[in-house]
């Protein structure tokens, strides 16, 4: 229950992460200019915002940073033993009828040495 919580907070927390970031403006206001962060200068006054979105950034980054850590203390100490596609793998079968095939090659030059 804990682990799936943790998980959805660290879901939410990288994906807003993601969208402060492109709407942080550059030296030359690259994408967050397109996202309407040039407004921000008229919303929060003379400095535009960028003390407010560097805290938002670093609030949500240590967030994620954190949940990135539980969620791993969480895993590593599950008991749980991983699951792999290769414990689904059937072993090798032979069809109805047939013998199975044994390998009789001997190596090269070793033919009739007995």
């Amino acid at each position: 229950m804990l682990y799936n919580i943790l998980l959805f907070v660290h879901v939410i927390s990288t994906v807003l992460l993601i969208v402060i970031v492109l709407l942080q403006t550059g030296k030359g206001s690259e994408v967050g200019f397109a996202f309407g962060a040039g407004a921000a200068q008229t919303m929060f006054g003379s400095s535009g915002g960028s003390t407010f979105i560097k805290k938002i950034t670093i609030t949500f980054a240590v967030l994620f940073m954190v949940t990135s850590i539980l969620l791993a203390f969480i895993q590593a100490k599950s008991k749980a033993i991983p699951k792999s596609v290769m414990n689904d793998a059937k072993t090798e079968q032979t069809m109805p009828g047939t013998a199975p095939v044994t390998n009789n090659a001997q190596p090269i030059g070793q033919e009739n040495k007995k």
